[in-house]
């Protein structure tokens, strides 16, 4: 059993990454962690979700979820984001989150946290790594260890796999073209290998 605390804060507007964070869910709990799965705040307007059938279906889906807080941060020994790509970035409901963390990040307690992250996109080359690394540029800033996939198992040359952390391309209609819940389950169980060890050497 691991001892190891993992949250897995993600937005969606598709359900793209919300099965990416479920699958991470469930490695999670194979691995023994425990595991909470957790929203950012919605920022868009009730009516331009309403206008997209997609994004309202997510949002039900979704409505039971918690919203992620400061106090999820500091519970948390490792964290893994997950979040579509927004013009090469991260989308601002993801970004408003990392940005108000300002109170925790000054007190150090977002110092040795282990995260990791996943992305989205339209076509294969849409920005997904571009979004994951923005995600670690702030990580950087946070103190935290960066768990990326690196090339540390056969999945990670298959599906989704690639050394920043897992992506996936969807069509038209939303969903995944390829298979990639080998490759985020990889990832969620090694970014929980790593905060094994860092909890252990703090000890």
């Amino acid at each position: 059993m691991s001892n190891v605390k993992l949250a897995v804060i993600f937005y969606s507007m598709g359900g793209t990454n919300y099965q990416l964070a479920q699958w991470a869910e469930e490695a999670g709990k194979e691995a023994g962690a425990e595991v909470r799965v957790l929203k950012v705040e919605e920022l868009a307007p009730q009516a331009v979700i309403e206008g997209n059938e997609a994004w309202k279906a997510t949002v039900e889906a979704t409505k039971d979820i918690p919203v992620a807080t400061s106090e999820d941060i500091e519970w948390a020994d490792a964290m893994i984001f997950s979040a579509p790509t927004r013009f090469g970035v991260m989308p601002s409901q993801m970004k408003q989150f990392l940005d108000i963390q300002g109170g925790i990040w000054a007190s150090g307690k977002t110092v040795n946290k282990v995260v990791s992250a996943m992305s989205s996109a339209q076509n294969p080359h849409g920005g997904q790594e571009a979004t994951i690394l923005s995600l670690y540029t702030s990580m950087m800033h946070w103190g935290a260890i960066i768990a990326a996939p690196g090339y540390t198992d056969p999945v990670l040359y298959g599906a989704g796999g690639n050394p920043y952390g897992t992506s996936v391309s969807v069509d038209q209609d939303g969903n995944m073209v390829e298979d990639v819940k080998d490759a985020v389950k990889h990832q969620a169980k090694r970014t929980i290998n790593i905060a094994e060890w860092v909890k252990k050497g703090n000890q």
